[in-house]
């Protein structure tokens, strides 16, 4: 039987790929093939940087006010296609519906934020700065941009992350879409195009590792944007530093709560329930593991597992579906491998995701909600990021001793507190290591007008996404000192060895 092979996208053009070397993608909810994405030859992204390069001038020279009047449009044709963006979504990630809607309304909001160019890239100015002398400081884009996308946001990471902001501050940019999900980054392709995106400006590729350090040592792009694992992410971080480029690398986490004994006990559980499974667990501000407090555990244990019960596994595209599928088969047995181990290790397993079998889809790649308690750090599944629908329990005798333990873990992408004390949360928020904090909410990650911050092992680079960090990200300084000289300085002949800037 024949499948859908996509094609590679290149100034406004979709167009075949010359690969020998296909990727089968999958609908994670059937397991079935739906298609073949390419391995683009080095030619292929080498292309795809050559256009960026070529459209940089006049994108960039295109008045800030203009380029974001694209960005209304690319925001009005998302909103146009948004059942349609959702069900591919669902279908090659695996998102139930509300999450693979909520992936997309994620990239409206970037590019939202992203018409605010005009003002945010608006530099600052002094008269006199020194006597007689003026100082004005402008922020301009730097050419080419690479953006490399994980599986599990196809639409929300980047085009809502990445593209946006990119070339609203007027760079070009190359975007390696995940080989494994890249039907959504088609759809947003045409979606561009179709907002009167000029040729060059926006390119797309899939590709294989071999390929990314074609684009990492190219001398023509000038900074990269990476979500992915920390590996990877330190690797790229580092090749892109040595090649003199800017980066910023957005990895893995192994994010906490810590729950106290003066909790809302139900409501603490939702918000947990909801952090942990949402997503089937693939999203880096997941809520994998739990630092409860001695007093309260059992109640907490038990809580916990009578909610995880109720949650239904379906197919990503039926709405009364709660919980989803692992995006790809051989991370499905990557997640069952990590709950072998957590057995063999000793943690106590509450809850039994493994078998989990949906009526009509069992060739489907569900994992169900899964608990173990007596979790401790120097386990692997107590120190490391499954990426599952796998939720680790650790106890602790109180405030502090919870604290420490959260801050042992080399991964600060987010941190949470559950209390109903303003002293605790206080004092978690200043000290706990997790860059994005929540007091009471359980995935505290802010709206995209503040960055998206993480810390320590999650992240590597200076500037990080979203805020008024990425306008910085994308655009660099320059400054421009004025004087003018009066009748009698004309007739000067000697010049102070700071020309009259002190």
């Amino acid at each position: 039987m024949s499948v859908e092979k996509l094609q590679y996208f290149v100034n406004n053009e979709f167009k075949d790929s010359k690969t020998d070397v296909w990727y089968d993608l999958h609908n994670p909810s059937t397991g079935e093939v739906t298609g073949q994405a390419p391995c683009c030859t080095n030619d292929e992204v080498l292309e795809a940087i050559e256009a960026a390069k070529a459209a940089f001038p006049g994108w960039s020279g295109t008045p800030a006010i203009k380029r974001t009047q694209i960005l209304y449009k690319i925001r009005q044709l998302i909103v146009e296609r948004m059942d349609d963006l959702t069900m591919c979504v669902a279908k090659e990630n695996g998102k139930v519906w509300a999450e693979a809607e909520g992936d997309v309304l994620k990239a409206k909001e970037g590019t939202e934020l992203a018409t605010q160019a005009p003002s945010l890239m608006m530099g600052e100015s002094l008269m006199d700065a020194s006597r007689g002398y003026d100082t004005v400081k402008y922020r301009e884009p730097m050419g080419v941009f690479a953006g490399i996308v994980p599986v599990n946001f196809p639409a929300m990471i980047p085009f809502g992350w990445m593209a946006p902001t990119c070339i609203a501050t007027g760079n070009t940019m190359v975007l390696k879409a995940a080989s494994l999900t890249p039907k959504t980054a088609m759809m947003f392709a045409q979606i561009y195009k179709d907002a009167g995106v000029p040729d060059g400006v926006i390119n797309i590729v899939t590709c294989s590792r071999n390929e990314i350090d074609t684009i990492l040592e190219h001398p023509d792009v000038k900074g990269i944007t990476f979500v992915g694992s920390t590996p990877v992410g330190l690797k790229i971080y580092q090749k892109a530093a040595a090649a003199g480029k800017r980066c910023q690398a957005l990895c893995q986490a192994k994010n906490h709560a810590l729950i106290l004994e003066d909790c809302a006990l139900e409501r603490t559980v939702a918000g947990v329930i909801n952090s942990a499974y949402g997503c089937a667990g693939q999203r880096c501000m997941a809520l994998s593991c739990c630092v409860v407090q001695e007093s309260i555990a059992d109640k907490f244990v038990a809580e916990l597992k009578k909610q995880a019960e109720k949650i239904n596994c379906g197919p990503s595209w039926d709405k009364t579906s709660k919980l989803g599928p692992i995006t790809y088969e051989k991370h499905y047995k990557e997640v069952l491998a990590d709950i072998d181990k957590g057995v063999a290790e000793g943690a106590t397993l509450v809850l039994d995701g493994r078998n989990t079998v949906v009526e009509g889809y069992e060739n489907g790649y569900f994992v169900g909600p899964t608990i173990f308690d007596n979790v401790t750090e120097d386990m692997t599944i107590g120190r490391d990021e499954v990426f599952g629908p796998v939720l680790c329990i650790k106890r602790c005798k109180d405030f502090e001793d919870g604290l420490a333990i959260m801050n042992a873990n080399p991964y600060a992408n987010g941190s949470v507190i559950y209390t109903q004390s303003g002293y605790y949360a206080r004092e978690f928020a200043r000290h706990t290591d997790g860059g994005q904090v929540g007091i009471n909410v359980g995935i505290p990650v802010p709206v995209g007008f503040i960055p998206f911050s993480g810390h320590k092992q999650s992240f590597f680079g200076d500037l990080h996404c979203l805020g008024k960090d990425a306008y910085r990200f994308f655009t660099e300084s320059k400054a421009v000192t004025t004087h003018w000289f009066s009748e009698e300085e004309k007739k000067a002949t000697e010049v102070s060895t700071w020309d009259g800037t002190i």
